[in-house]
């Protein structure tokens, strides 16, 4: 029997992608974790210069190592600041990777809660909605008033107390519910394109009414759009925790259902999920069966706003007037390149009064599930968000990702600010639905 160590991940890397970085600093006024702390290793370079070490041999993966890859939002504003075109995102993922093989952060709790939330909760739709519906109920029940009101959250460890205010509204229908429903049949006769939409997880649970308002988008726009009932996670929680096997298993099953050889477009309204499912192309490109489907699937992926400015969208004829702003997310701006085309569809509804938001692409603290793993410091990128949210006058902000949207709420209770959390796209079908009610 083989009972040889595992291989170190980040001696695997392209040694060259390591050599990119120059050390020039100047991603340091970007990324914000550096400018929390102040701390060389709190900074793009510093972790790059750890990963570096650990790939020469000269340092152990221990203990402050992980904690620092896990202090990192992965936000990929260094990687857009970057001179060198250093591929940030490939190194941070590796060395999530390298920490959870290593196991210097294992605990029975921590472990506990990754097996459920990783390997079990997320890489299944029917175990997430069956989630979402007991959420649901709970929250329409009066239960959770009851709960709240009733002090019994002070019986909870502080981090549970910290993270109960961030629970979302769950949706009473699923985002297939609502397709079936009446949305499907609405599919244009002799469409002009032919797209699948990814409902994701959270997306599906908490804004299925996001996904329905794509789905009204893309068909006033000649789409025939299609709901994969086969499809699962994109995996991107996976790939950004270190869980690459299981990220490339929910790859493997999302091409499948999708057939992408057969779609003009695969369609992605989540910031995060469409930065992780433009790499399906680098994750699978060692394997035999997927490696050439990868890179079909990776020229069709689309973000919404992308593909409708890319098809010339119909700008609507009316529109509420309306004074907003706009958050640019993470994984959009930085991972998807994606920054001009939301605000050319915000643009174009008559009404809107688009007010630039000061470091509208820093990040918000959301991060996928930084915000549970790392509360204070998530809080105080909120609370800077929320500042530059105050100073527009807006009391609409537009943003393009599940995990901003809720960030976003939290701060606006936080910040005891009246505040109205919308999609891009949602603002775009309320002007369609309008325009029709207008001719009626």
């Amino acid at each position: 029997m083989n009972t040889s160590p595992s291989p170190n991940l980040l001696k695997s890397l392209d040694y060259a992608v390591i050599q990119q970085c120059m050390h020039c600093g100047l991603c340091l006024p970007t990324c914000p974790t550096y400018a929390m702390t102040l701390q060389e290793r709190s900074s793009p370079r510093g972790r790059i210069a750890l990963i570096r070490a650990i790939a020469d041999g000269r340092l152990e993966a221990g203990k402050a190592f992980a904690e620092e890859m896990y202090y990192c939002l992965g936000c990929l504003a260094c990687q857009t600041a970057c001179p060198a075109g250093v591929d940030y995102s490939t190194l941070f993922e590796q060395a999530r990777a390298e920490v959870e093989r290593t196991g210097v952060l294992k605990s029975f709790k921590r472990s506990a809660i990754r097996a459920y939330l990783l390997k079990r909760l997320f890489t299944s739709k029917k175990r997430l909605r069956r989630l979402g519906r007991m959420l649901y109920l709970y929250q329409r029940s009066g239960m959770q008033d009851l709960v709240r009101r009733s002090g019994l959250l002070r019986l909870l460890p502080a981090s549970l107390r910290g993270l109960e205010p961030l629970t979302p509204v769950a949706q009473a229908k699923s985002t297939s519910q609502l397709f079936k429903e009446g949305l499907e049949a609405r599919n244009p006769a002799q469409p002009l394109y032919r797209v699948g939409l990814l409902s994701g997880c959270v997306q599906d649970l908490i804004f299925s009414q996001i996904n329905a308002d794509t789905i009204e988008v893309l068909q006033e726009n000649g789409c025939q759009v299609l709901l994969p009932p086969d499809q699962q996670c994109c995996g991107s929680l996976h790939g950004h925790n270190g869980e690459v096997e299981t990220a490339r298993a929910l790859a493997r099953v999302n091409i499948d259902a999708f057939a992408p050889e057969e779609l003009d477009a695969v369609i992605t309204n989540a910031g995060g999920c469409g930065s992780h499912m433009l790499h399906y192309d680098h994750l699978l490109a060692g394997d035999p069966r997927y490696a050439k489907r990868a890179e079909v699937w990776s020229a069709k992926v689309k973000d919404i706003h992308q593909f409708l400015v890319e098809i010339g969208f119909r700008a609507p004829r009316t529109g509420r007037p309306q004074r907003l702003t706009y958050h640019d997310s993470c994984h959009l701006r930085h991972g998807q390149k994606v920054w001009a085309a939301p605000r050319q569809v915000l643009s174009a509804i008559p009404g809107l009064e688009l007010v630039e938001l000061k470091e509208a692409d820093w990040c918000c603290g959301s991060a996928g599930i930084y915000n549970i793993t790392q509360p204070e410091a998530s809080m105080t990128l909120l609370d800077r968000k929320m500042g530059h949210v105050r100073a527009t006058g807006a009391q609409v902000v537009a943003t393009a990702n599940p995990g901003c949207a809720i960030q976003l709420q939290h701060g606006g209770r936080r910040s005891n600010l009246p505040l109205e959390v919308v999609h891009p796209v949602s603002l775009l079908a309320q002007a369609y639905r309008a325009e029709k009610e207008e001719c009626r």
